[in-house]
This record gives structure tokens, C-alpha cells and sequence, in this order.
């Protein structure tokens, strides 16, 4: 946000310059830097940010352009970190359980996080069966909940609420569950995802995996950091239902149901261990930290594309499910690469001076034998040349990439 502002308001008081910010789309991660440069630095409300986005960035009928439920929480996270001086503290975080009610079979439930300054996401752990304890179990329900020094810490925020463990399920559910790792899950940041994937076994060593689902979220302002003048809570809970996590790709699919609803108890590191780091937004004229750019060809090892279907077997760790974990035998070959499904179609471009796009013609043949141009999407174009004519924008994108001016 700094390095936005100081080159769009810098003391030279310069003219005619702006930010160009993209992701593959040019919606969803795109959407949500430039919501939250209006709602940081120029003092929007996240509702009016998100509105105008929509209105410049999506075609009418193709929905919101922020639509992914963890990028729109993130959005809020800032909007909280604007009003209260702009501070962040990064903890270490440890997860201690993973409750989980209405589960189905074959579900696997992952932690993950980020490293390498938040360009490579990395799974920490998956848990096993050897690591479930189920609350249908008389004889497992006797075990304590954590480690015995403390208990299940409260949560403090509006996106959690203490769950109240249950024997008994609803007619849909088929099992209610603690996970407790055998050694300790410890992230590096406070940025955390629970990853779940449901899978059936097939036959020939082919699995079926027939739902995928996340969320992220972030222990600093779970633990209301923000509000707390920089000194968050110590541990939480956050809890989110199934229809509330991320599905496929950025859309809402998400496959056939995995589990009603999942809390997270997670808690910092101490500080005697793992001193936390304060991050304060730099001031106009200060030097802005500047990070190198992130290594996108990771895309091809594989672990993030990860769709419905039919996959090969691994046998890494058998004993997560009753089908085997798995390796994404889609799309290889071609880089990693797969169609994005978070609405690219519902995306439009701008020209230069912020004019709607007017696309290139598509040839055409009419019966007399004579190429004509035929407008795209049923808009007119008059006189088109390539990229010349005012109007029309000329192509912005790279490797798939679409650019978005705010």
C-alpha cells in the first residue's frame, strides 16, 4: 500500500501516473490490492471499494468481482487495520486441534501456510487416522481436549464462535471428530489455511476425489489484534461452516458435502521462544521495503490446481483416509496452467483513458465470398484498427495474465 501511494502521491507531486496491479484473471487477487489501496490510502468504505471495483472491472450479470470468501475477509482485515494505526504484529502460531462436526468418510484435512515471505504456499501437516479422536467414542471422550495446561482457549471474534462438542449428530452427519497432532503443527506466520479434500477409492490405482474446499484466515485479527492496540489475544477459535469456505479455483464449487462445519484452536508462540515482529506502514518519504517478486513457474510442481475427479494413487500416507492421498495427475504438461473458473469470462478491459474496451473483430465470410469483421459480444466497433483507434485498448496481458488500471 505504501509503495502505491508514495508513486501515485509522492512529494514530486507527479501527474498522469498510475498503478497497474495483476493476477491471472484480473479479478480476484487483483480486486482485492486495489480495494484495499482505496480503503487504506484513500479512506473508502470497504462497501463502496468493493461496489466500484464490480462497476469497472466486471460485465453486468457476471456477479461482484471480489467474490472468494477468504480474499473478502482479507478486505475487512484491512479496513480494521486502517482504523487503528495501521499496525500488524507477526506471530508464530501453533495449531493445537482441528474440530470438525458432520464429517463424511474419506476426508482429509490439511494445515497449511506460507513461506518464502508469502510466495510459496506449504502444506505443514495432514492429519491421520491415528491422530482422530471421535466424540462418538466414550472411551476416546475421556481423553483431555488439549494438552493439559490449558484449556480450549474462547474465541474473540465475530467470524468464530466456541463450539459446543456434541455426541450427537444430525441426519446428515456421519461423525463428529477432534484432530490432535502427535508433534507440534507450528506456522511461521499468522496467516493459516485448512485445506479438506473428500476422496473415494476407485479401482487400478485411480482415486476418486469428489470434494475440495478452504479457508484462510489470519490469528492476528481473529485474535482482534486491531482492536487491541497491536496485543491480539493469546489463542482462539475460529469456526466457519461448510457453504462459508472457498471452493475450486475461486468459484463456489465445491463438490459433494465433506463436513457440516470446522474450528480451528490454534495459539501463539510465546514470545520468550518466538519474539513477535511489529510492522508498522512506512511513512511518506521513508524507504518502503521492497521484496522480490515471486517465482510463478512453481506452478508446474503441482499441489495448488487442485480440481473433482479422478487422480493417481501415492502412497505417502495411507492411513490419512480410506483412500490413498493423492498427486494430481490433471493437467500435466502444460505447466501447471488450467482454466480459471473465478468468473474471468465476466471480466472486462478498459482503454487507456479508462473507455470502455471495444474487442477485436472476428473475421468473417459472407456469401459473396468477401472477409467482413463481425463484432465481438454483440458490440458495435465502427472503424478498428490494431490497438490505434480510441477505444480500444491494446492486449495487456502476459502469460495468461490480464491487467487491471484502478
Amino acid at each position: 500500500m505504501a509503495s502505491m501511494r508514495d508513486w501515485l502521491k509522492g512529494s514530486e507531486k507527479p501527474v498522469g501516473r498510475v498503478v497497474v496491479v495483476h493476477c491471472k484473471a484480473g479479478k480476484g487477487r487483483s480486486g482485492s490490492v486495489a480495494c484495499s489501496y482505496l480503503v487504506s490510502e484513500e479512506g473508502w468504505k470497504v462497501s463502496d471499494a468493493l461496489a466500484r471495483f464490480t462497476e469497472r472491472r466486471m460485465r453486468s450479470g457476471f456477479g461482484a468481482g471480489i467474490s472468494i470468501p477468504s480474499q473478502l475477509r482479507w478486505v475487512g482485515y484491512v479496513d480494521r487495520w486502517t482504523k487503528h494505526q495501521k499496525l500488524y504484529v507477526e506471530r508464530q502460531i501453533e495449531i493445537l486441534e482441528v474440530h470438525a462436526w458432520g464429517l463424511r468418510d474419506g476426508v482429509k484435512i490439511a494445515i497449511e501456510g506460507f513461506i518464502d515471505e508469502g510466495k510459496v504456499i506449504k502444506t505443514f501437516h495432514v492429519f491421520s487416522k491415528s491422530e482422530r479422536i471421535s466424540m462418538d467414542d466414550t472411551q476416546q471422550l475421556d481423553t483431555p481436549l488439549t494438552d493439559g495446561t490449558n484449556d480450549i482457549p474462547t474465541p474473540t471474534s465475530a467470524t468464530a464462535s466456541t463450539p459446543q462438542l456434541s455426541t450427537s449428530s444430525s441426519p446428515t452427519s456421519t461423525a463428529t471428530a477432534i484432530f490432535r497432532p502427535h508433534e507440534p503443527i507450528i506456522l511461521p506466520t499468522s496467516d493459516i489455511c485448512i485445506d479438506l479434500e473428500r476422496r473415494n477409492k476407485a479401482t487400478y490405482g485411480w482415486t476418486m476425489v469428489t470434494s475440495v474446499a478452504h479457508v484462510w484466515f489470519n490469528a492476528f485479527f481473529e485474535g482482534r489484534g486491531p482492536e487491541n492496540h497491536g496485543d491480539p489475544t493469546a489463542d482462539g477459535v475460529f469456526e466457519i461452516s461448510w457453504e462459508a469456505m472457498d471452493g475450486i479455483k475461486g468459484s463456489p464449487r465445491k463438490g459433494t458435502k465433506a463436513l457440516d462445519r470446522v474450528a480451528v484452536v490454534w495459539r501463539a508462540v510465546p514470545a520468550d521462544q518466538k519474539p513477535p515482529v511489529i510492522i508498522t506502514e512506512p511513512k511518506e518519504g521513508e524507504v518502503v521495503p521492497e521484496e522480490r517478486a515471486a517465482d510463478w513457474r512453481l506452478a508446474d510442481k503441482g499441489g495448488l490446481r487442485k480440481d473433482l475427479g479422478l487422480r493417481t494413487e501415492s502412497p505417502t500416507s495411507r492411513d490419512v483416509s480410506r483412500a490413498s492421498s493423492v498427486k494430481s495427475g490433471v493437467n500435466e504438461g502444460n505447466g501447471g496452467e488450467s482454466e480459471s473458473e473465478d468468473g474471468a469470462r465476466g471480466v472486462k478491459t478498459h482503454g487507456p483513458d479508462g473507455e470502455d474496451h471495444v474487442p477485436h473483430p472476428k473475421p468473417t465470410k459472407g456469401d459473396d465470398g468477401a472477409v467482413g469483421q463481425t463484432p465481438l459480444d454483440g458490440q458495435g466497433i465502427g472503424e478498428v484498427g490494431h490497438g490505434k483507434t480510441p477505444g480500444v485498448v491494446q492486449d495487456m496481458k502476459d502469460e495468461g495474465s490480464e491487467s487491471t488500471k484502478i
